[in-house]
């Protein structure tokens, strides 16, 4: 089927105009100026006639970390891919790139080959994967090479959770020479997770094991010491390093000198260290700041950390917004730990959000309405070996298309989001804009406050290498 949307502002990372996105079965096949003798035969011709009147219609958002299904301390995260990828596509995102993972003693493929059984058949929207090495030994590096050929390009690594996730240094000296040798990126997992333990241990053993002591103890300077460190690493392998989850100044300052000087050095933020904060949130009364803890944590409001996230983002020393959405309901899961912080298992939910929440950035005047595309599309798509296929809208890209409307309102609420989760994180927030229609593929997903999708509607997606190295 031919769709046209008409009368609608195009907004991509290098401006925006009005145009007529003609859309032929899956795929975009020709922007129009509107009034053309083209546009007008296309008009004439086409099946379907979406008005975009007072919209912006920009390309499908494309969250790059996310966490279905993910075990972790005894449960596991409360959407399904059905359910959040679902959730994702009502919130304007129509790519997810989730993570499969592989623990100490685990091998590789058996691990990829769990997240394609979970994923198949189940997705409302595109995914791909990249690839959790929890244990780095002769057969993992092996695995990276062939791997890269399979279209998964990326492999995340952790200074964290020492017994479970962590490498050391010299294991991550390693994978990233490898990296460096077939042209993946590493992303990393930034904090000094045997430090953390140690004052992980003397908060629980002074009593303090309430939501809050989390966050105490995984101070910013731990992620700022294993920001700068991971980057030494990098230089010395020669390979390029992408920080997830970066959530504090003193971590973003690493990688904006490393940045500066050149160097293959990215980093992605994630909502909620733009908006929340470690003593009204996670600090909460009572065990209700268990619904915030998040590695890296949340954190202090007395300080410059969300303005100076706002200004990388600005500034492009953070190149991309994620969600890395975890989500645990409060019964059952979160509670898991009421008598340990150690024990709250690990994840906020937001996949539903993000687009909504990063459009408050321009509202704020914090970014441009072309950066808000960049952040949250494009540039996923092109570190991630998905662009041009996704992240724009442009002949012969995939038809993912989002029309947003600036002058509707709606509010964050478990209420009404669509997340497998029993609370929201962003309870009560206004938010300026909403999304009106999704388009996944040329298939319209979301429309009048309803979903006309399904699941096995998204793919899987070989990815290619990042466009951003040299």
């Amino acid at each position: 089927m031919t769709k046209l949307i008409k009368n609608g502002t195009v907004v991509s990372a290098t401006g925006r105009h009005a145009a007529e996105v003609l859309v032929d079965g899956t795929t975009i096949v020709a922007l129009l100026q509107p009034g053309s003798d083209t546009a007008l035969a296309a008009e004439s011709g086409a099946e379907e006639i979406i008005d975009a009147t007072g919209k912006y219609v920009i390309p499908g958002g494309i969250d790059s970390h996310t966490h279905m299904e993910l075990p972790f301390g005894g449960t596991a995260a409360s959407d399904t891919f059905e359910t959040g990828s679902r959730a994702a596509a009502w919130g304007g995102t129509t790519t997810i790139i989730d993570f499969a993972v592989q623990t100490y003693g685990q091998n590789v493929r058996d691990s990829l080959e769990a997240w394609f059984a979970k994923a198949e058949g189940e997705c409302a929207v595109d995914y791909g994967f990249h690839m959790i090495l929890g244990d780095i030994n002769e057969a993992s590096l092996k695995e990276m090479d062939t791997l890269v050929g399979e279209g998964i390009s990326s492999f995340k690594l952790f200074m964290a959770y020492p017994g479970v996730f962590y490498s050391d240094d010299g294991q991550i000296l390693r994978a990233m020479q490898v990296a460096a040798n077939n042209g993946s990126l590493i992303s990393m997992h930034a904090e000094n997770g045997i430090a953390i333990d140690v004052l992980a241990e003397q908060a629980a053993s002074r009593g303090d094991t309430g939501p809050v002591f989390h966050g105490l103890s995984r101070p910013s300077l731990l992620e700022g010491e294993a920001t700068f460190r991971a980057i030494q690493l990098a230089l010395v392998a020669g390979a390029p390093v992408y920080f997830v989850h970066l959530s504090s100044s003193e971590a973003l300052e690493a990688v904006a000198a490393a940045k500066d000087k050149g160097h293959n050095v990215f980093a992605e933020t994630c909502p909620q260290y733009l908006y929340l904060n470690l003593e009204d949130h996670l600090g909460a009364p009572g065990f209700a700041g268990a619904g915030y803890v998040c590695s890296a944590p949340l954190r202090t409001k007395h300080h410059s950390h969300q303005t100076d996230l706002w200004k990388g983002l600005r500034t492009n020393d953070l190149s991309i917004v994620a969600t890395d959405h975890c989500p645990f309901c409060m019964k059952d899961q979160k509670d898991l730990g009421v008598d340990d912080f150690r024990a709250i298992p690990n994840g906020i939910g937001g996949v539903e959000h993000r687009m909504d929440l990063i459009y408050q950035g321009v509202v704020m005047g914090e970014m441009t309405l072309e950066r808000w595309v960049e952040t949250c599309s494009t540039t996923p798509a092109r570190m991630f070996g998905i662009y041009p296929q996704k992240g724009v809208i442009a002949p012969g890209s995939d038809a993912d298309i989002v029309l947003y409307d600036p002058q509707a309102t709606s509010t964050i609420s478990v209420e009404t989001h669509h997340m497998n989760m029993d609370y929201s994180a962003y309870e009560g927030i206004e938010i300026a804009g909403k999304v009106d229609t999704v388009m996944s593929k040329g298939k319209v997903i979301i429309s009048d406050n309803a979903y006309h999708g399904r699941k096995g509607d998204g793919s899987y997606l070989k990815r290619g290498l990042s466009t951003y190295l040299h």
